[in-house]
């Protein structure tokens, strides 16, 4: 497969781009797909953090792949849900601990790394547990078609079943650092436990389910000192929650922010010693308006129904999967109606474009939309009828913009 367009310079760099393009500079109408902002892959993404850590403790076969980043022989990821790299920014008041933590971030260049695409959820999991980009790991997007069955896959809720080793049968870096005998372990709640996105893209070492937060970082630590090498994960879902269902300016979103970041603080004061803590996240979120021009129902809009066997993804990433012999029409119509808010790009262009990695497995090809649409603007492609749940969230994630794609990579040393 084709090797990824070159990366866009990040915004607060002092050289200015030569042009406007990428994270969020003004563009002109329609959008040209070499203004997207590819992720980072390889250098300074999450699919890149786990080898880099187990890397520089030794573990065979990996890459430290960030090259930022010194090595410990204690490492500890906690993943916050939602937690992007802007809302950390746009709220010192409610994170002063997070605040305080910003300079270290990226190995101390105070830079940020990308989720990958889509930033959403199961796709980010799987890239921090495989340590692969999405086009290997085989997790495209929120929903994404089965070739083999052409029904539409959630793989975050993992419905219908698929078996999971089938769908990702990658080795995890919790499983490689294990066999290599460092001490592995994740700490997050119960529920997660016997999850198939647990199985595929967490596994390896022990699992030991807390129900407070508290009682998660306190076991973290524990872990982290039960071993001379240790490579410990451990994750909160809340903030992600209350940004769905309430919006990331609500007072529900910045009370949850208020105690992740006591959480934070609870952890990298019990550190042992030889340890670093790195707080990161699996995507960032916006707020999109309940409005006719902010929300396009696809289920109401003939134009891009037309052509469409499927819609998958969600509202800012989708995945459109065409009625076999309508692909070259759907892919025209929907650059016509939303190419001046949406990159909207052919299958064969994203992956070219590397989108989703280096690399697209060919058991992953036919899990990428015939037509990928990733927003630009402030705006979403919602479902009203096929997905009712999903097109009433305030909160919304999944393009390559910065407020969703950028991530911290926050670092604490004892």
């Amino acid at each position: 497969m084709a090797q990824p367009a070159a990366q866009p310079p990040w915004p607060d760099d002092p050289v200015p781009p030569p042009a406007p393009s990428a994270w969020g500079y003004p563009h002109l109408a329609p959008l040209a797909l070499d203004t997207a902002p590819v992720p980072d892959y390889g250098t300074g993404s999450l699919a890149d953090l786990l080898p880099t850590l187990a890397a520089g403790q030794g573990v065979p076969g990996l890459t430290q792949s960030i090259p930022e980043l010194t090595p410990a022989d204690r490492n500890c990821v906690f993943l916050i849900d939602g937690l992007g790299w802007e809302q950390i920014k746009a709220h010192p008041d409610e994170a002063p601990y997070l605040t305080s933590l910003l300079a270290t971030s990226r190995g101390g260049t105070g830079r940020p790394i990308t989720a990958g695409f889509p930033a959403t959820t199961a796709t980010s999991l799987a890239s921090v547990g495989t340590g692969l980009p999405p086009g290997a790991h085989g997790l495209p997007g929120y929903t994404a078609r089965n070739p083999e069955t052409g029904e539409l896959m959630n793989q975050l809720r993992w419905k219908p079943y698929t078996d999971p080793r089938i769908w990702q049968p990658y080795p995890t870096v919790f499983q490689l650092a294990h066999a290599a005998g460092v001490h592995t372990a994740q700490v997050s709640s119960p529920t997660f436990q016997h999850t198939p996105l647990t199985k595929i893209a967490l596994s390896g070492g022990s699992f030991l389910g807390r129900l407070s937060g508290e009682e998660r970082m306190d076991l973290a630590a524990e872990q982290l000192a039960a071993g001379d090498r240790s490579l410990v994960y451990t994750y909160y879902s809340d903030v992600d929650g209350k940004g769905h269902r309430f919006g990331v300016d609500s007072d529900a979103w910045r009370g949850q922010l208020m105690y992740v970041d006591r959480l934070v603080q609870r952890l990298a004061e019990q550190l042992p010693p030889r340890a670093a803590l790195y707080v990161t996240a699996d995507h960032g979120m916006i707020d999109i308006p309940f409005d006719e021009q902010s929300r396009i129902d696809f289920d109401e809009d003939w134009e891009l129904r037309a052509g469409v066997a499927l819609l998958g993804g969600e509202g800012r990433a989708r995945h459109v999967y065409a009625v076999p012999g309508a692909e070259s029409d759907v892919l025209a119509v929907w650059r016509e109606v939303l190419g001046e808010q949406f990159w909207v790009a052919s299958r064969d262009e994203a992956i070219a474009a590397g989108w989703f990695g280096a690399r697209v497995d060919e058991r992953v090809f036919g899990r990428i939309g015939d037509v990928v649409a990733a927003a630009h603007d402030d705006v979403v492609i919602t479902a009203s009828v096929n997905e009712p749940h999903e097109s009433m969230m305030v909160g919304m994630h999944g393009s390559m913009t910065p407020i969703e794609q950028l991530v911290p990579l926050f670092e604490v040393r004892s």
